[in-house]
């Protein structure tokens, strides 16, 4: 193929420019070297190797861990004008035959497959006849142990490229890696003096907040209503948890759906539909849902509980923003996700020494989530990575998006009835005495004869509950757990009562509603939908919200205008470019 880089990234992908590291990863891969390439999400790693499979002679071979990552690729691929196809273990031995009968034809350019295929003695028969010039390794970190995602069929991948009559050239890709990780990988897939790229873990378009002390629920129900037309996951930790944001969003009105492991298969795969298709808006999940989401127009990543390690939260917030365009990192924390974080790895089947990784990387979690310094900076040097400046200027601690409020006298009203109640009581007991609830157990108990009975009358219940997770998640008080918990004090709480240290806390502002999209970036989107459903694949497989929105900025009138739009290569120039240039006229006229 007589091309330079930049004629095929211009051709193929329609865009001018390579993000940081692509263009020297590309030409590695070309000159022959194995490489590790660390690039984070929406970074570009697909086209790291998707472009050198197209400049190598014969085929590229795929090694992907999920089928709905490699179908995504594989759709979008197709409509880029590359050939392309996907081998999993739903499909027939004879589709599978008939699939690498082409392969060996010339036919496709890429072909993925799932590491446990590499398991299968009459597949790898198959495959070793093809005239494979370049293996690509995606989430390369599931090979190690000490990954936060590790799978053991990705120990099987190094022997099996061992026994292909000739080596081709190794490319392992991963977002998120350690130093140990990194190491494990070079290793474990006996990468050959790879040249190693780290292109850095800085997502400047995501804004990322660690919110303590609110009732998520309500947080939530707000914040998605200030956002309707966005589209959103919201991740929790339970299968039980899911199924009750499920409801609550549903409730309220909200195009939603849910994911996790114990529903019917059928049933996860049509709700996964829906919102790549935006048929629904948001999504309530466990961790189950999102690896491999090629989903590019996710504006918001919501964590209901804080994940076991940075590694997975950066991971499961890097889903947002995937086009370049900002998005809301937003993680909401309570001192009982770490009871159920530590619960999940005591009982877990790890080694001793594994959990004690594990109780490391979750205590590397918890301070995340109280830090007061830059939230991004944190995330870097958790990887790593060394940045000149100490603040990002764009996370919640550094645009100090949170109200600085002096609660001294109301913790102090709250502590002083805990004790009054021999601290023995849960938390909405507590708020029901100081609100003056004439409930029936209140004034069964006495507690109507209480000082504190009714000194906090002027707020609403729901505040008194919030202040009270606020001050829980500082740790002026504690949750007991266990299934009728109570609300006791700690060491903490003792200055406060007696005057000697004030309470000033952080809280959030309320979510700012976004504005309306402008009249032509919806005409453009509803025709963007229209050929999505007659192509069968998901809109952003079409053109993403950043091109459109660029075309709604830059009002294209022709051919040479409409390619010079960032994401409007040839091949989709021809598909689908008149069918939006006709809309574009018309809005004009």
């Amino acid at each position: 193929m007589n091309l330079n880089l930049q004629q095929a990234l211009k051709k193929y992908y329609g865009y001018s420019t390579f993000k940081p590291g692509q263009e020297d990863i590309i030409s590695s891969i070309l000159a022959g070297h194995d490489i590790l390439g660390i690039m984070p999400t929406g970074g570009g790693k697909s086209v790291c190797y998707q472009l050198p499979a197209l400049l190598l002679p014969g085929l590229s071979l795929v090694i992907s861990p999920l089928i709905s990552l490699m179908k995504d690729q594989v759709d979008a691929l197709n409509e880029l004008g590359i050939t392309a196809a996907c081998i999993n273990s739903g499909m027939e031995s004879g589709h599978i035959r008939s699939c690498l009968v082409e392969a060996h034809q010339g036919n496709y350019k890429l072909l993925y497959v799932a590491p446990e295929r590499l398991a299968s003695e009459s597949f790898t028969n198959l495959l070793r006849n093809l005239p494979i010039s370049l293996i690509a390794i995606d989430e390369a970190h599931c090979v190690s142990q000490w990954g936060h995602d590790f799978r053991p069929s990705y120990l099987d991948v190094s022997p099996w490229i061992e026994q292909l009559p000739q080596r081709p050239v190794v490319a392992a890709f991963t977002a998120t890696a350690t130093l140990p990780v990194r190491a494990d990988i070079i290793k474990l897939l006996n990468l050959v003096n790879p040249d190693v790229y780290v292109t850095g873990f800085k997502r400047e378009n995501l804004h990322l907040s660690a919110i303590k002390g609110v009732d998520k629920n309500k947080f939530i129900t707000r914040y998605v209503e200030s956002h309707p037309e966005q589209s959103g996951i919201i991740y929790a930790a339970t299968r039980k948890e899911v199924d009750s944001l499920y409801e609550l969003l549903k409730s309220k009105g909200f195009a939603a759906g849910r994911y996790h492991a114990g529903m019917d298969k059928d049933e996860r795969h049509r709700n996964q539909e829906d919102f790549l298709y935006d048929e629904i808006r948001v999504m309530a999940a466990t961790n189950a849902f999102g690896l491999g989401i090629d989903k590019s127009n996710v504006r918001y990543v919501i964590h209901h509980n804080m994940p076991r390690h940075i590694e997975a939260y950066y991971q499961e917030a890097g889903r947002a923003g995937r086009d370049g365009e900002h998005a809301d990192c937003i993680l909401l924390y309570a001192p009982g996700d770490v009871q159920t974080q530590k619960y999940l790895i005591e009982n877990s089947e790890l080694s001793e020494e594994r959990k004690t990784g594990e109780y490391k990387k979750l205590q590397n979690m918890i301070d995340y989530c109280h830090s007061s310094r830059c939230l991004q900076q944190y995330i870097l040097n958790y990887f790593g990575e060394i940045d000149a400046a100490d603040h990002c200027g764009n996370c919640a601690n550094c645009g100090q998006e949170f109200e600085i409020t002096d609660v001294t006298v109301e913790a102090q009203k709250i502590f002083s009835c805990i004790l009054r109640m021999n601290e023995q009581y849960g938390m909405t007991l507590v708020a029901s005495v100081l609100k003056g609830s004439k409930n029936k157990r209140i004034l069964e108990l006495g507690f109507d004869k209480l000082s504190t009975y009714g000194i906090m009358s002027d707020m609403t219940l729901q505040d008194i509950v919030d202040l009270m997770h606020m001050l829980e998640a500082e740790e002026y008080m504690v949750n007991s757990g266990g299934p009728y918990p109570v609300m006791r004090l700690t060491p903490k709480s003792w200055p406060v009562l007696k005057s000697k240290s004030k309470v000033l806390v952080r809280m959030p502002k309320t979510p700012e509603p976004v504005l309306p999209e402008s009249d032509i970036f919806d005409l453009l989107r509803a025709r963007r939908k229209e050929i999505a459903v007659r192509e069968g694949v998901p809109p952003y497989v079409i053109f993403h919200d950043s091109t459109l929105r660029e075309m709604s900025s830059r009002m294209p009138r022709d051919q040479e205008e409409m390619l010079s739009i960032s994401g409007v290569g040839e091949n989709k120039w021809k598909k689908y470019g008149r069918q939006f240039l006709e809309v574009i006229r018309s809005y004009i006229k």
